[in-house]
């Protein structure tokens, strides 16, 4: 027990995991910043989706890189937030005060099930979160009050009034882009907190963690909750921007994207979540091209994103079991190391 303890005072007081450079993290914001005035509406629309993804990202990789839990069913989340969104906004309220809504609502849902769902462990916990989707997505498809399975269309635009709304996909661009900043601000700032070393412990050892007096039990919730209304967040701008929901746009497989985003980017990196969504989504576009050839079956997009998705696990774990981002920053520091000594 001693040893656990030390271990996880030694790592209380590290700073967080492998995280870009500042002058690359500077580089990564210009860029984002100069796409949408550069794209057309197609491809603002993946730069869109991109963004969400990226914030959904953020926040399964402060559950799992950092609070140790897995959750499998992290779509829920952000279909909780969309229904949210698109049903308040379908009843009279302001699009403005539904998206504000929505990640609370998500964080309620979120709490009401993790009390008892994070009771389980590993493999249990994770397949828990699966069977929550499942059954979440299966009650809305049968209820007529949520669009049933044909879903809620003519969904209206986010805006502050009826006549200043956001119109277009470079809009929704620069919104989602603003969005994933804020996120990445709150979330390094808490990882740099107290209760962020917290987190860092109790993903290393959960004992060691109790130990050190680390509160298990809520801080793992505050994780839990915190994701959800990431989720949440990126599921209300989902639902303005496409303007149509449906249980069917937010199935397994896109959680399974999103587990495949933390785990090529680098699950202990709020930085590797980011990268993660950019590569998947890249991946996500060729492969969809791909699979709506003509001549293939209509099948054909997910089964190459499935077996894309086991390829790349494999390659991603046996040489970059930390992710892209500490595999490069692993190089970078080699050859830095290597200058000076020239030098």
């Amino acid at each position: 027990m001693a040893i656990d303890t030390q271990k996880v005072q030694e790592i209380s007081k590290s700073k967080s995991g492998s995280r870009l450079p500042l002058f690359g993290a500077a580089i990564a914001l210009i860029v984002a910043l100069l796409l949408p005035s550069v794209l057309n509406s197609a491809n603002s629309s993946v730069y869109v989706y991109t963004m969400l993804y990226a914030i959904v990202a953020v926040g399964l990789s402060l559950l799992i890189g950092y609070a140790g839990q897995v959750s499998l069913g992290q779509a829920v989340f952000v279909a909780v937030g969309a229904y949210t969104a698109a049903i308040l906004s379908a009843h009279g309220v302001p699009t403005i005060l539904a998206f504000i809504l929505a990640p609370f609502v998500s964080m309620m849902v979120a709490l009401i099930v993790g009390i008892p769902l994070l009771t389980l462990r590993g493999n249990y916990l994770a397949f828990g979160t699966l069977a929550l989707q499942l059954i979440i997505l299966g009650v809305v498809a049968n209820t007529t009050f949520l669009g049933g399975s044909l879903g809620i269309p003519s969904i209206p635009q986010l805006g502050l009034t009826s006549s200043l709304q956001l119109g277009s996909a470079k809009s929704y661009a620069w919104l989602s882009l603003v969005l994933l900043v804020g996120v990445l601000i709150v979330s390094r700032n808490l990882i740099n907190s107290r209760p962020g070393r917290g987190l860092r412990a109790l993903a290393t050892t959960e004992i060691g963690a109790a130990a050190a007096g680390v509160p298990v039990g809520r801080y793992r919730l505050y994780a839990f909750l915190l994701s959800a209304a990431y989720g949440g967040i990126a599921g209300a701008v989902y639902a303005f921007f496409t303007g149509f929901i449906s249980p069917n746009s937010f199935s397994v497989l896109l959680s399974i994207e999103f587990i495949v985003m933390i785990m090529v980017g680098g699950s202990r990196s709020i930085w590797g979540a980011v990268v993660g969504a950019f590569v998947i989504s890249i991946l996500v576009q060729v492969l969809n091209t791909l699979g709506t050839l003509h001549g293939l079956p209509n099948s054909m997009p997910a089964i190459f994103s499935y077996a894309a998705y086991g390829l790349l696990l494999v390659v991603i774990i046996r040489y970059m079991p930390d992710g892209i981002v500490a595999w490069f920053g692993k190089r970078l520091g080699r050859l830095t190391t290597a200058s000076k000594n020239l030098d």
